[in-house]
C-alpha cells in the first residue's frame, strides 16, 4: 500500500504536518497588518523633468481613463480609448499596490517560536512523508 505522494511515506506524518503547517501560515498572517495610504488626491507616481520634482496622483489618472471610457462608448473600435482605459486602470492598480504599508504586530517571543515551529515543523513533517522510505 502507497503512502503520501504514492510513496511508502507515511499518511500520519502528511495530514499532521498539514495540519502544522496550515497553523503556522495561518498565524503568521494574521499576526500581520496592512495598511494603505492610497487616495484620489494622493501622490502614486513621481516624475522628475524640466528641473522639478512633480506628482501624479490618482485623480489624475482617472482624467485618461474617464476620456478613454468616453471614446469606448462612442466607437468601441477606437484602440486609443482602450488604450486610455486599460492603461489608467493598470497605473490605478499598480498605484494602490505600490501603496500598501505590511506591518508585524508586537507579540511575544514565545508566539513568534510557536508560529515558526508550527509552519517550519509542519512543511518538514509534510515532506518527510512525501520521501521513499526505502522499504
Amino acid at each position: 500500500m502507497n503512502g503520501a505522494g504514492g510513496t511508502s511515506g507515511g499518511i500520519g506524518q502528511f495530514f499532521i504536518g498539514l495540519i502544522m503547517l496550515c497553523g503556522g501560515v495561518y498565524l503568521l498572517l494574521n499576526a500581520i497588518s496592512v495598511t494603505s495610504s492610497f487616495g484620489l488626491g494622493a501622490r502614486l507616481y513621481g516624475i522628475s523633468a524640466w528641473g522639478g520634482n512633480y506628482g501624479i496622483t490618482g485623480g489624475m489618472i482617472m482624467i485618461p481613463f474617464m476620456f478613454g471610457v468616453g471614446i469606448i462608448f462612442f466607437n468601441a473600435r477606437n484602440p486609443l480609448g482602450w488604450l486610455l482605459g486599460i492603461g489608467s486602470l493598470v497605473a490605478l492598480v499598480f498605484g494602490v499596490i505600490s501603496s500598501v504599508h505590511f506591518h508585524l504586530r508586537a507579540m511575544t517571543a514565545f508566539d513568534l517560536i510557536v508560529i515558526l515551529v508550527l509552519a517550519v515543523g509542519g512543511l518538514g513533517l509534510l515532506l518527510r512523508s512525501l520521501k521513499d522510505s526505502g522499504n
